[in-house]
């Protein structure tokens, strides 16, 4: 008499399925010449005056990348914005996690006088969501939410002038919340996107000089390249597969448990090299049943659930 083995498998999903957005290395390929600004080139906007544009091989064998700062801006002018135009809807597109990800550096002032380099994220109507500060006199980041009562607060952590780092800020359109790390290390954690109600949609990611003292501006700048905005549906929780019973005619009776209106696979193998898949299904009121005629008289069985976008 054959006696079937089985073992069950919920496999936790690998990760998001993620979209790219936008993303641009700022190289001759597609399109940018270290002749222009880089306001004008590509699609990408601007605000005010002052330097920006594309220089080659600031970081090391990265090709080109953009700038901000460094020449002054016009007489009676303290900033200068640059952005490229993304108008994405998360929630409407289902998906509602958008990651915007930078290589940057602040190259330091030679003159003595320091100004302020930010990140700044705005909807599809032009309101500020909010902004990630780095202050060139202090050493320090800072972040400012949206709202007439906000002002902004301290991360606690700073940066060094020259140093590379790799920003990463995280936004969850759906629970309306925003985490930022830099250089690996997480330096804001579950802020509001808004505190306002302002519609949840990604207008642009900005970049920002802010010229501290008009009459004496730094000739710091803020180099950026590997600018990338992608979106994502998460990967959702962890299901749970059930044996229910085998039946006197050796067939399978499995229950996958799990979060509704996600769909999964049921696969099965005997030699866990080689696996077959069985039935695909979308869970509804917190699971799906599922009768393996196809397990009758096999020795040996194994199954596993996986996660189908």
């Amino acid at each position: 008499m054959l006696v079937l083995a089985l073992a069950l498998f919920a496999t936790h999903p690998a990760g998001a399925v993620t979209t790219n957005i936008f993303s641009t290395q700022f190289e001759p390929s597609e399109g940018y010449s270290i002749d222009l600004d880089l306001v004008g080139q590509n699609g990408w906007q601007g605000e005010g005056s002052g330097g920006n544009g594309i220089l080659t091989n600031f970081f090391e064998d990265r090709g080109q990348q953009a700038y901000l700062g460094y020449f002054p801006p016009n007489t009676n002018d303290d900033q200068l914005v640059v952005w490229r135009p993304i108008n994405f809807t998360p929630l409407a597109a289902n998906l509602p996690v958008v990651e915007f990800s930078v290589l940057m550096s602040i190259v330091d002032s030679s003159n003595t006088n320091y100004d302020n380099f930010r990140w700044s994220v705005y909807n599809t109507a032009g309101h500020r969501l909010f902004t990630l500060d780095f202050d060139n006199y202090e050493l320090s980041i800072k972040y400012l939410l949206d709202g007439s009562t906000n002002n902004f607060v301290d991360t606690g952590w700073g940066f060094d002038p020259d140093e590379v780092y790799t920003l990463l800020v995280r936004m969850n359109f759906a629970s309306n919340l925003w985490n930022a790390a830099l250089g690996g290390e997480l330096i804001v954690t579950n802020k509001p996107i808004t505190t306002t109600g302002a519609a949840p949609t990604l207008g642009d990611v900005d970049a920002v000089w802010l010229v501290f003292d008009p009459d004496a501006p730094g000739d710091n700048y803020l180099l950026f390249d590997d600018y990338r905005i992608a979106a994502e549906v998460p990967a959702p929780p962890r299901p749970r597969m059930n044996l229910i019973e085998r039946t006197p005619a050796g067939h399978v009776f499995l229950r996958l448990e799990g979060a509704s209106g996600v769909r999964f696979a049921i696969d099965a193998t005997a030699n866990f090299s080689t696996w077959t898949p069985l039935r695909t299904n979308v869970i509804s009121d917190g699971f799906f049943d599922y009768l393996d005629t196809s397990a009758a008289g096999l020795a040996r069985r194994y199954y596993r659930a996986r996660w189908v976008p």
